[in-house]
């Protein structure tokens, strides 16, 4: 791919970006009166404008309609959740009736180790990658904790090999098979939050399931950034955030995949409440739970449908696009970045080490960069300067370029700036 590092030849990228057009439906913060250059898609993604009119939508109907909007509302709230299960479905790669949307990520990997999670005998093992997304890590510690054993006994951690920054997929299928029929569960990542580095989950989910363990993704940075095929992959269960690179915004509600294959299993370990019962008997308040027939099962309370309004904002806007188009641009906007930090690097005495992976297949929406020679002030120098970054001791800088609002603009115009700073010695 031919690039040049130059104002011009950037706004001609920008000028044949097939989705050009969509940076324009968001709302950029600005800084000294100047909308920012915006890299940390992988942590909050922008408000889509189309946003506000759906929960204002929401809102209207609340104050016309009060109880009655659950059934009255243009969008009536009591299966207001089934609406994302489509679009979502392109995303994740699965069938409508294996998606549902409810609580956060931690809140439903927790309910979805109820059922995934099922310790018995010598199979009562856990493998994941070693310093794992902190919350993932808490959550593991305190499941097996839950069910009588010691976290350093019960969690086997995949680790890096010594000097590298990223995980070998021959060693993680080494220690599958090592911990075989010992391992219970098998929860990774399916892109690393401080790398940026993509699993190979078809190749992964397969090596657990040969030893008879459950496989699990957390798709909190892979959801809306990379191309997933949960159902063909034969994932057993996955769960994601909506707020980075889906833009739902701050905190909101999670998606959640089951295999199809565990659906309309009445006994199957599950903490079950109101919602998750069948929608044709819910309002006979029968003493008894009959579950619905696809992921909704796993559903507990009534719908959050103003955590939900945003969600189903962002969602049809990706409907529109498509993952392709999305993938398409995210590879290219990518490898500018990547061009244009190594272009830097040979005009300054520091020098940039890029640990995110250099081949597309293995990296999403991504590139963390280790700026030998540099401290923090330059991050603050970038932030002052409208260039909103993410900061990672002890002097790693992520940036995400998400596809739909980023512009390949913004990469040279970000070169430039940093340039400026590392010259100028704010470090």
């Amino acid at each position: 791919m031919y690039f040049e590092n130059t104002r011009e030849f950037a706004q001609k990228l920008d000028q044949k970006d097939p989705l050009k057009k969509y940076r324009d439906q968001f709302l950029f913060p600005k800084v000294n009166d100047k909308r920012v250059l915006y890299f940390t898609g992988n942590s909050l993604g922008l408000q889509p404008k189309n946003t506000r009119q759906f929960v204002n939508d929401v809102m209207k109907d609340w104050e016309e309609l009060a109880v009655e909007g659950h059934f009255y509302a243009q969008k009536p709230w009591w299966d207001y959740h089934e609406r994302l299960a489509n679009p979502l479905s392109k995303i994740v790669g699965a069938k409508p009736a294996e998606i549902t949307v409810m609580n956060t990520l931690t809140v439903n990997l927790h309910l979805l180790m109820v059922s995934f999670y099922r310790p018995k005998g010598n199979r009562y093992k856990i493998i994941c990658e070693e310093k794992a997304f902190p919350s993932d890590q808490y959550m593991l510690q305190s499941q097996v904790r839950f069910h009588g054993y010691e976290p350093d006994d019960a969690i086997i951690e995949i680790k890096k090999r010594d000097g590298e920054h990223n995980f070998r997929t021959e060693d993680i299928l080494k220690t599958i098979k090592e911990v075989g029929d010992e391992c219970a569960l098998i929860l990774i990542g399916g892109v690393n939050y401080y790398t940026g580095q993509v699993f190979d989950m078809k190749t992964i989910t397969k090596a657990g399931h040969d030893v008879g363990a459950f496989v699990g993704w957390d798709l909190a940075h892979a959801a809306g950034n990379i191309k997933l095929d949960l159902h063909n992959w034969d994932v057993d269960f996955a769960a994601w955030c909506s707020y980075k690179y889906m833009n739902s915004g701050p905190g909101n509600a999670s998606g959640c995949f089951v295999h199809e294959r565990f659906h309309n299993q009445k006994e199957i370990p599950r903490f079950e409440g109101w919602w998750g019962t069948s929608k044709e008997t819910r309002f006979l308040m029968k003493p008894e739970f009959e579950p619905m027939a696809n992921a909704d099962a796993w559903q507990l309370s009534n719908a959050p449908v103003l955590s939900l309004a945003p969600y189903l904002a962002s969602l049809e806007m990706f409907d529109e696009v498509g993952m392709d188009a999305i993938v398409a641009k995210r590879n290219q906007i990518v490898a500018y970045l990547e061009y244009i930090l190594k272009e830097i690097d040979e005009q300054v005495e520091s020098s940039f080490e890029i640990i995110t992976p250099s081949n597309q297949e293995e990296r999403g929406t991504q590139l963390s960069v280790f700026l030998h020679g540099e401290g923090r002030k330059l991050f603050e120098y970038l932030m002052k300067k409208g260039v909103i970054v993410d900061w990672r001791e002890p002097n790693v800088i992520r940036l995400a370029p998400a596809p739909l609002y980023c512009s390949y603009s913004d990469m040279y115009e970000f070169g430039q700036i940093l340039k400026e700073g590392i010259l100028n010695k704010v470090s």
